[in-house]
């Protein structure tokens, strides 16, 4: 009995080694580790809040990156909590590293204070050192005028801002 006993476990380890399986299904997971809907997070400075970043679906990965495949939007507040700008986007990314977010796809900056808008296709924030920046073609829609350009500089408000090559300046009929 045991002779049959060792036969039987050395037959079933020689039949259970398969060299057949496909080698890509032993690869890490590098997707989700977890994944949120209808987030809200709030950033604050000394108890007063700064800004409100909101996404339909938030993916969380190993790393402590971040997607936000639905669109990302965030609202940037005044000392005095009246909303002074808003950033929207098709979708989002934050990459915990360099702690930079990244919105992608019909980026919109919208200072509701100067009345200005910012159209890109990609944009950065970086709240360390509060200020939004892309390398892509930007329209910019003030009083009287669009500008559009390549490459762009401001603080996180939209309040200044610096273009890095200026390809056109149209006026707007009626708002000069």
């Amino acid at each position: 009995m045991r002779i049959f006993f060792v036969l039987m476990l050395v037959s079933i380890s020689l039949f259970s080694c398969r060299e057949d399986v496909d080698p890509s299904q032993l690869e890490d997971y590098t997707g989700p580790t977890s994944v949120s809907y209808n987030i809200v997070l709030y950033h604050s400075d000394s108890a007063i809040v700064r800004t409100k970043l909101m996404g339909d679906k938030q993916m969380e990965f190993a790393n402590g990156d971040y997607e936000f495949p639905e669109g990302i939007e965030i609202h940037f507040f005044e000392k005095d909590g009246e909303m002074s700008s808003t950033i929207q986007a098709d979708k989002g990314f934050y990459d915990r590293q360099s702690n930079l977010y990244r919105g992608e796809g019909d980026v919109r900056v919208n200072n509701l204070q100067k009345n200005q808008k910012l159209n890109s296709e990609e944009l950065f924030w970086d709240p360390d050192k509060k200020i939004i920046y892309t390398e892509k073609f930007v329209t910019v829609q003030e009083e009287g005028r669009i500008i559009n350009g390549t490459g762009l500089e401001a603080d996180e408000g939209f309040n200044e801002y610096q273009f890095k090559k200026v390809t056109g300046i149209l006026p707007i009929p009626g708002e000069e």
